[in-house]
């Protein structure tokens, strides 16, 4: 239980994300001009959907590329979640990885497996998240990665909790043991993770990783039928003439040896 952990051994943190695109952070004429200005990262079609706080106060802002997300079909459907501080500095990108997604969902024979980027400032390597497609029926979902410290990998995972109606994860480190949780908060309609993570587990970049996490949460049954309907389309011959990614994730496909 979380009342069972030392305060002085855990950091903690909450995502809270909002209902309705009415928030105070987007109000105004140019306030979208403003945050383009402050971040290259921050692109026009970005929509902030909700905060991070520590100890009351705000320290992040979570958003979401709306129109690649919600104007876009097929392979052009993309989820992609920034992380941004409170100065609307960038921290974090979480992108949904659709070539990788439907490799595993094609070899998982249709069960949606999805897998996820992230790529942290002031850290070199690139994080990968992906849901486990080892899962029975009505067992709760898993999701792995790793993080890599002075070239030593460091083991995650995530498991949904298997009484809840949240949206409960626990974190386990690479011996199975508790290291973790983001309790959901099912009365906020808009999303809200209470989290808290051992001290010894929990660097800047195991931050910014759950809480894109929680953000992505909010989609997560949505990103799954996407998959699994471009799947589909992909065995019936329905993407033959579209099959193609974009430019940005097929960059990150490229072989860091190859010769420029």
């Amino acid at each position: 239980m979380e009342q069972q952990v030392s305060q002085k051994k855990i950091e903690k943190f909450d995502v809270s994300l909002w209902l309705t695109d009415l928030n105070t952070t987007e109000i105004g004429i140019y306030q979208q001009d403003r945050y383009r200005a402050k971040s290259r990262q921050f692109t026009k079609d970005m929509d902030i959907l909700g905060e991070v706080q520590e100890d009351g106060k705000r320290v992040g802002l979570v958003a979401y590329r709306k129109g690649a997300w919600r104007d876009e079909k097929g392979m052009k459907r993309r989820m992609v979640i920034k992380l941004f501080t409170d100065e609307v500095n960038w921290r974090g990108t979480m992108d949904l990885l659709l070539g990788r997604s439907m490799q595993l969902t094609h070899g998982a024979r249709g069960f949606p497996v999805t897998s996820f980027s992230c790529n942290l400032s002031n850290h070199d390597q690139i994080i990968q998240i992906e849901r486990s497609a080892y899962k029975w029926f009505f067992q709760p979902e898993r999701f792995s990665f790793f993080i890599l410290r002075d070239r030593v990998p460091h083991y995650y995972v995530l498991r949904r909790c298997w009484i809840n109606i949240g949206g409960d994860y626990v974190l386990y480190d690479n011996r199975g043991k508790k290291v973790g949780k983001l309790n959901g908060r099912v009365l906020n309609l808009g999303g809200k993770w209470k989290c808290w993570v051992k001290s010894e587990h929990c660097g800047a970049e195991m931050k910014y990783v759950l809480q894109m996490f929680c953000t992505m949460l909010r989609f997560n049954q949505e990103a799954q039928w996407h998959i699994k309907d471009l799947v589909s389309d992909m065995r019936k011959g329905k993407l033959d003439e579209e099959l193609k990614l974009e430019a940005l994730e097929s960059d990150l496909y490229l072989n860091p040896r190859r010769v420029r």
